[in-house]
């Protein structure tokens, strides 16, 4: 089978959606299929394939992470696609290069399956001045749901994403397909102790240290205030404790003045911000430390997450009802609810003793044994071959139906 994936980001741009497609487009060639990457690239002036990717001219974003945006009306870029035949288009963005990929299925009467996988509710403060959100939501879930009824097949890496859908109104059924990891590169014997004692030493972390880590672009939507919140509230310096922040993003400064104002920064800090972590470089990151904590409501299944079980990291995850299927209590993490919960938990995995900690981070590992690129590319085959007899869509007629309003977004 021949698939055409469009994505407005993928490496050497990181974040999950390119980590997902590059994932994705590993698995299909490992199953013997022939795969065209379509993505925004600032850095090229004009239409090339290289490698099997398109890469297509792009502005930068400054506002969205440094993103880059496309023309979605390109000629080149129609007769690149056209050249190469897919059978299904497959879209991972609404926007820009998505758009693209929606005007190219109608144009040669493919099937388009598209991928949601960002909650753009969390995301609208980014685009609009506070007094303008509530419009520009409005407008957002009106265009996505316009596309999403183009689609011959929706998928998501959560339920977060079936409920969305239902919830605007979409009436084609999303497929839940969670996402995968690199789980070779992130396997504990594959990183070296010279490796994780080497990132240890570097930020001063002493070996009977307990680290927590969060993972992730720091983003308002990231929630990393939150752990900060609850680390100053319930972690004492008797508990031992480091709490390591790796990544970068807009919110850098904001949350770095935070955990200064909270004493958690100066002298022999329990937090650590690391900056920018490139991707081959994370593997010793999430080895070197003890447990992975999040307090993210706006993500619909972490890649980081994954790589950190993948190292045999046990999650404490915020509850989020949508994604709770995620974490099995006491087999791969925890959940809590408040501060409270939030200082227990890590106390409780702190005071394991070196063999339940061991026994522990087999079952973590166990929970993602099958979430490799392989299993994810699999699982997508099903869709696409179930989309290639859908020729309905060879004369797409623009989708009828009532938009049905969102719930106020939460205000917690």
């Amino acid at each position: 089978m021949k698939i055409a994936i469009y994505s407005e980001t993928y490496p050497p741009f990181i974040n999950g959606v390119a980590t997902h497609v590059s994932l994705l487009t590993e698995g299909l060639k490992k199953l013997g299929h022939e795969v065209l990457v379509v993505t925004a690239d600032p850095d090229v002036p004009k239409h090339v394939i290289r490698n099997g990717v398109l890469r297509c001219p792009a502005a930068v974003s400054k506002k969205i992470y440094g993103y880059g945006l496309p023309n979605p009306f390109s000629t080149a870029r129609f007769r690149m696609v056209r050249d190469f035949d897919p059978d299904v288009i497959h879209v991972h963005t609404e926007f820009g290069t998505g758009l693209s990929g929606l005007r190219t299925a109608r144009k040669l009467g493919k099937p388009m399956v598209y991928t949601m996988h960002t909650m753009y509710d969390d995301y609208v403060y980014y685009i609009a001045p506070k007094p303008f959100i509530g419009m520009v939501t409005k407008v957002l879930r009106a265009y996505i749901w316009r596309f999403a009824r183009f689609a011959s097949a929706l998928t998501g890496p959560s339920f977060k994403v079936e409920e969305y859908m239902k919830e605007l109104g979409v009436p084609t059924p999303v497929h839940v397909i969670h996402n995968c990891a690199e789980l070779d590169a992130f396997k504990p014997e594959n990183i070296t102790a010279e490796a994780k004692d080497a990132f240890r030493s570097k930020y001063g972390i002493a070996g009977d240290a307990f680290v927590c880590v969060f993972v992730g672009r720091l983003g308002k939507e990231k929630s990393a205030d939150v752990l900060l919140d609850y680390w100053a509230k319930t972690i004492r310096p008797e508990d031992n404790c480091r709490l390591v922040i790796a990544g970068d993003g807009p919110a850098h400064q904001a949350l770095t003045e935070q955990a200064k104002e909270l004493g958690l920064l100066g002298g022999d800090s329990p937090v650590i911000f690391t900056g920018r972590v490139e991707h081959a470089d994370m593997p010793p990151v999430l080895a070197a430390c003890d447990l992975y904590v999040t307090a993210s409501l706006s993500d619909t299944n972490s890649i980081s997450m994954l790589e950190g079980m993948a190292t045999g990291l046990p999650t404490l995850q915020r509850r989020d009802p949508l994604i709770a299927e995620q974490i099995t209590e006491g087999v791969n993490g925890w959940i809590f609810d408040s501060a409270e919960d939030f200082g227990r938990e890590i106390r409780h995995v702190r005071e394991l003793s070196p063999e339940e900690r061991k026994k522990l981070s087999e079952t973590v590992m166990q929970s993602v044994r099958d979430r490799g690129c392989t299993r994810l590319a699999a699982d997508l085959l099903e869709v696409y071959r179930s989309v290639q007899d859908d020729r309905c869509r060879k004369h797409w007629k623009y989708p009828s139906g009532k938009l049905i309003p969102l719930k106020q977004p939460s205000k917690k």
